[in-house]
């Protein structure tokens, strides 16, 4: 025999409680001082008004957007319309 139901104060008819829904979190997100960057940073709040299988859409879309970011740091300057000089 469990606790519960030995327990007279453990109503046995009571509705199982419902899940609670999605919390902002309240993490801070500092700027970075570069505007992509911090665009795609502050996409991630969208995730705290989802629940958390919804997480994974937010979080993929970020992860691209950095990486993104970051190669285009390697990529080499594009030359202006007038320096290709020969």
């Amino acid at each position: 025999m469990t606790d519960e139901a030995a327990d007279p104060r453990v109503d046995a008819r009571a509705e199982p409680a419902e899940p609670a829904g999605p919390v902002a979190l309240g993490v801070v997100r500092t700027p970075t001082g570069h505007a992509g960057v911090d665009a795609h940073l502050a996409r991630l709040a969208d995730a705290d008004h989802l629940a958390a299988d919804g997480h994974v859409e937010v979080y993929e879309d970020v992860h691209r957007g950095l990486r993104d970011a970051l190669t285009a740091l390697d990529a080499p300057p594009v030359p202006g319309p007038y320096e290709n000089r020969s």
